[in-house]
């Protein structure tokens, strides 16, 4: 009820700022004199490892060449758990640390936020501040994001997702939270460091991308000044994305989804998500998978969920996506968005169904992997109705669920949830 109020029809709409940004080739040069103007001396660097690359320690070398002191944090899973949150905190708090840098994608960032909100807070669990502007103390350590991937867009949000693994290890919980204290100090995004991520990780972050911009331009938040974001933003995924996957070094593709990425987090950082987000978060809390991997199978559903009603919108989209629509009508039209989009689906490589995801198949995939006991155990994707109905609870329990322009509700996300484990997506084009 709570999350229904917030998102009631309103003549009020909120624009939540943004951080101070430095986007560009070259920009991650630019770590250590910013550090060292921001007044850093001795910073924790939170990061997944980025292991297989040198990103990590040339950042550090370059910051200590300015006279920042490094300290390095690099056991960031994907889908950050509540206790790299407590990890990064209690590493902070035993190195004397006085601010942050993290290097990587969402997952280094969102670990990040929660480690400073946990020390503004005498190191309480990150799980209390699941939800809306739950932060009692706005102050806390100052944080500069070096992004390495076109995907989730955190380091220019007030969101931050994190999975809750303490308060019912038998039951995982993926949550999303907001805070304007959980914005960065400076965001930097390079699209040189894009080069180092696998093609399928590439496919995947992208996907997220187009997810962000297609579910805050259909939003029933209706947010005017992100609309003409989201909708760029999907011109851009939809031109650039198959180059930026199978030419990785391509560094126009690069810098385009690097803006991409960008400008689709601006318009649903005050646009709001929806239904793909909300079973995304389902999808990771149980089979610890990576949330673009989960989009790719969620969106074309989602999208042809929600046409009904939001037409107008969705072929806006297949516009933008490069669709001729002279001649469609407007129910045509957002019928051609959904099968563009299976094309883009298709074209990248990308798994069509839940259940054609096994371990280790692909980049960042951490099905059956630890060190979390029920991730170890937790080792199928089978489908069945136990797997969809806890997904379908989980779904409908997201904070992503009040802005999805179709209202949803057991009897008619369960069948989507179905669906997207063990459906065909050539259903979609009957």
């Amino acid at each position: 009820m709570q999350l229904e109020a917030l998102y009631r029809p309103s003549p009020v709409k909120e624009f939540t700022p943004l951080p101070r940004a430095l986007l560009g080739p070259g920009t991650h040069e630019l770590v250590g004199p910013e550090a060292r103007r921001l007044g850093f001396h001795r910073t924790l660097v939170v990061t997944s490892g980025l292991r297989g690359t040198d990103i990590v320690q040339r950042i550090v070398d370059q910051g200590k060449f300015h006279g920042v002191d490094f300290v390095v944090y690099d056991k960031v899973e994907s889908n950050p758990k509540d206790y790299n949150c407590m990890d990064a905190a209690e590493a902070f708090r035993e190195n004397k640390c006085d601010s942050f840098v993290s290097i990587g994608g969402g997952s280094s960032h969102d670990a990040c936020k929660g480690a400073r909100i946990s020390l503004a807070h005498d190191g309480r669990s990150i799980n209390e501040f699941e939800g809306y502007h739950k932060t009692e103390n706005p102050d806390n350590p100052p944080h500069i994001a070096v992004n390495t991937t076109a995907g989730t867009g955190s380091e220019t949000t007030s969101l931050f997702v994190i999975t809750d693994t303490t308060t019912d290890p038998d039951n995982p919980h993926k949550y999303a939270a907001f805070d304007r204290s959980a914005r960065v100090t400076l965001a930097i995004d390079d699209p040189v460091l894009f080069y180092e991520c696998p093609i399928d990780f590439t496919a995947q972050c992208g996907i997220d991308v187009l997810t962000h911009a297609s579910e805050a331009y259909v939003s029933r938040l209706d947010f005017t000044p992100a609309l003409g974001q989201a909708l760029q933003a999907v011109e851009i995924a939809a031109q650039y994305l198959r180059t930026a996957t199978w030419d990785g070094r391509n560094l126009a593709a690069r810098e385009a989804m690097m803006y991409g990425e960008y400008m689709a987090a601006q318009a649903f950082n005050s646009g709001g998500l929806g239904l793909a987000h909300s079973i995304s978060h389902a999808f990771s809390a149980f089979y610890d998978l990576h949330h673009g991997l989960n989009n790719a199978v969620l969106l074309p559903r989602v999208w042809a969920f929600n046409l009904p009603v939001a037409y107008r919108r969705f072929a806006d989209i297949a516009r933008a996506m490069g669709v001729d629509t002279v001649g469609m009508s407007t129910v045509h039209a957002a019928d051609a968005a959904v099968e563009e989009l299976i094309r883009l689906v298709r074209d990248l490589g990308m798994p069509e169904k839940l259940t054609d995801v096994k371990q280790d198949t692909y980049s960042k995939n951490r099905l059956g992997q630890g060190p979390t006991e029920f991730y170890q155990r937790s080792r199928e994707i089978v489908g069945d109705d136990a797997d969809v109905d806890r997904i379908t609870r989980h779904t409908l329990g997201d904070s992503c669920v009040p802005t999805n322009p179709k209202e949803p509700t057991y009897d008619t996300v369960r069948p989507l949830v179905e669906h997207c484990m063990n459906g065909d997506l050539d259903d979609l084009l009957t």
